[in-house]
């Protein structure tokens, strides 16, 4: 019904209707934002924008989602939310930080929403940074487009994924990744640029060469629209065109909307510090007189849009003394939902079954994948090369496409962060994604949104997001792999508060593992190492394993204690421990060999979380501590955990913890020589033991 009503304004009364409620929203909007500045003491604790001369596109927008769709907002869009059906007393709950708040609980700024409500479109939490929300929301559309061709989607309803992004934002790489993928899988989603010629003090021409209109004209498939954001009834029947498009033709859509500025860049960022005269010439768009000279024109009275504004007034001004005086966070609950709870705690299944034969990793992890894809209709494999061409470059991908099509299993563009963000789009709508990063040296582009997105999300939205994610990554360094296809990475994933880093180091582990960190429902990154992939390194035989049944789960967390020294020995005093993880596994046992029954050496199997309990236990039988890592020792996870064991352990220490890694160099070089000399080898552990075992 809403759809037609602009289009019959000269004669429909539900028409007049829609434009008093968008009126009667859009001066809530305008006296929220007077409000704040009134009572900047209170309202400026916490910095708030508010969408102060967007009003017009953004109520038109709000008005017009359906319960079935998503959106992905940034922070100006309050207009957005009060047209959705949220209560200015809901958004100042945020906007003071309170308990109630119903997006984050105090925990994010204003206007930055994160919503499962009935009646309510689904609006995932998202950060800050403009323009990192394109590719959550293209992912969310990605997630929709497949659930509809897997038929899995109930009902005859189409949702649609509304994008709404600053045009200063389009000029950020990330975006265009968004655009791009979402051009070339024909995907449904509604990108809503805010133009207001403004990115906090620089101007656009300052910014670009072309509009965010005019940009996306490069990519193929990208439906364009033009709109005067400041008009209502104009916005009103574009938003509802782009919608329709998007409905019927499962195809992306872009609306260029342009606004006057007419509020602060932020609370914190104040307009008259550096507008000027800029300032009268937006004023002379703001939407609240053009619309109310179309309801005067219409027939509506003065004298009944004065009563309009009162009641407007009335609302705001009653919620913001009942916000006010509403309860604070409560201090005590700082620290709850850094992660969902997982479902696997207890290792299960048949590790090693009577008939299985050995399998190397990188086939335990094929076939983990391909367990997962049979099982689980909703799980999806992408990444570069993984499709059915090639299969994975380490070949982990063989066959897979072939099985369950490419839907399911398919290439991506060399777009590292629209790889790893647009997971958290996909777990939004309740597809569960397993991506992979071809080289761990390439995942850079992609930690903006592993940060900024992913590892934020169930925290500051309170449990209500977490992003359910499996990640994979190649590590490490053999046989003259070079710079760009040997690097470590986990000491920079372990500065991240809100992922898991699980580092397996032989097959058996990472099928069960992977099994773990695929049903658990938090962003975990697995780190592969290439050199154990086929187990034809000397001394990695061990990493082949049997090949455990389907069934078979290793819960996240539980490191394993892979050689025991002797009972003896250690009683004596005369033995020490290894702790370590992947390629260092290998390089420990092999050490070993020089001291007989003096050695203990325990697989971490998972960084985060760690299984600390294990670890300080057996730190207390051996007194004496080697942590041994093949990254660069300076500054890294190792020397990390040798000083919490240093602190936590100091009264059953012998020794200074010994701390055994690569060379602290930028890169692993490509000769293979050079590369020699910087990595770890069971000789340097052995030079190392050998001191650590005389203290």
């Amino acid at each position: 019904m809403a759809g037609t009503e602009v289009k019959r304004q000269q004669s429909g009364v539900d028409s007049i209707a829609l434009l008093k409620k968008a009126y009667k929203l859009m001066k809530t909007a305008e006296r929220m934002a007077r409000l704040y500045d009134e009572q900047r003491e209170v309202c400026a604790r916490y910095v708030h924008s508010t969408s102060r001369g967007h009003e017009a596109i953004q109520l038109a927008a709000g008005l017009q989602l359906k319960d079935y769709d998503y959106a992905s907002l940034y922070y100006r869009d309050e207009s957005v939310l009060l047209g959705l059906g949220m209560q200015p007393y809901e958004l100042m709950l945020q906007l003071m930080a309170k308990a109630d708040d119903p997006f984050t609980g105090g925990r994010s700024y204003y206007g930055h929403p994160a919503l499962r409500r009935k009646g309510f479109p689904v609006i995932p939490h998202q950060s800050s940074a403009t323009g990192m929300q394109a590719i959550p929301a293209t992912g969310m559309a990605h997630g929709i487009s497949y659930l509809e061709s897997a038929g899995l989607l109930q009902g005859d309803k189409r949702p649609v994924v509304l994008c709404s992004l600053g045009d200063g934002s389009v000029t950020e790489g990330e975006v265009a990744e968004a655009f791009q993928m979402a051009a070339l899988k024909s995907l449904p989603v509604f990108y809503l640029v805010q133009d207001n010629d403004w990115g906090i003090s620089a101007t656009g021409s300052e910014m670009r060469t072309m509009n965010a209109f005019e940009y996306a004209a490069g990519f193929k498939g990208l439906h364009r629209m033009q709109v005067d954001g400041s008009d209502f009834i104009a916005s009103y029947k574009a938003v509802e065109s782009a919608i329709s498009y998007v409905r019927r033709k499962r195809a992306p859509v872009l609306l260029h909307a342009t606004c006057p500025l007419l509020g602060h860049h932020t609370s914190g960022v104040r307009k008259e510090w550096y507008r000027g005269d800029d300032l009268a010439e937006h004023a002379k768009r703001d939407s609240l007189p053009l619309l109310e000279k179309q309801l005067l024109k219409l027939g509506v009275s003065k004298r009944e849009l004065k009563a309009i504004s009162g009641e407007a007034e009335k609302i705001v001004l009653s919620d913001y003394e009942k916000a006010a005086s509403a309860a604070d966070a409560d201090p005590l609950d700082f620290d709850s939902h850094e992660f969902a709870p997982a479902p696997i705690t207890e290792e299960s299944g048949e590790r090693s079954p009577a008939k299985a034969q050995k399998v190397i990793m990188v086939d335990a992890a094929l076939h983990a994948v391909d367990e997962i894809l049979k099982h689980e209709p909703t799980a999806v494999f992408y990444g570069q090369d993984v499709g059915g061409r090639l299969g994975g470059v380490f070949r982990e991908a063989a066959t897979l496409a072939q099985k369950y099509g490419d839907d399911r299993v398919f290439n991506t563009p060399i777009q590292e962060a629209y790889i790893i963000g647009s997971t958290a789009g996909m777990s939004a709508v309740g597809v569960k994604p397993i991506v992979e990063i071809q080289f761990a040296d390439y995942i850079w582009p992609g930690l903006n949104q592993l940060v900024e997105e992913l590892s934020k999300s169930c925290y500051l939205s309170k449990g209500k997001f977490p992003i359910q994610a499996l990640i994979r990554v190649p590590v490490g360094a053999y046989g003259g792999g070079g710079p760009y296809h040997s690097g470590s990475i986990e000491s920079t994933l372990l500065t991240i508060r809100g992922i898991k880093v699980v580092y397996p180091s032989n097959a058996a582990d990472m099928k069960g593992l992977m099994k773990a960190a695929f049903y658990d429902p938090n962003p975990v990154v697995m780190l592969e190492h290439k050199g154990l992939y086929w187990s034809k390194l000397p001394g990695t035989a061990d990493a082949k394993t049997t090949e455990p049944g389907a069934d078979y789960r290793l819960p996240l967390g539980k490191a394993d204690v892979v050689l025991h020294a002797d009972e003896e020995k250690r009683k004596a005093s005369q033995t020490a421990l290894i702790i370590t993880y992947g390629m260092g596994v290998y390089w420990a046992r092999e050490a070993a060999f020089a001291f007989p029954g003096q050695v203990e050496i325990v697989d971490l199997r998972t960084l985060n979380p760690i299984d600390w309990d294990l670890i300080a236990g057996r730190v207390k039988q051996h007194n004496r501590v080697m942590v041994l890592s093949e990254e660069p020792v300076l500054n890294s996870f190792a020397e990390s955990l040798a000083g919490r064991i240093s602190q936590k352990c100091f009264t059953s220490l012998d020794a200074p913890v010994s701390v055994v890694g690569s060379a602290n160099l930028p890169a692993v070089p490509l000769n293979r020589a050079l590369e020699k000399m910087m990595l770890p080898d069971a000789a340097k552990v052995v030079a190392e033991l050998d001191k650590l075992l005389k203290w």
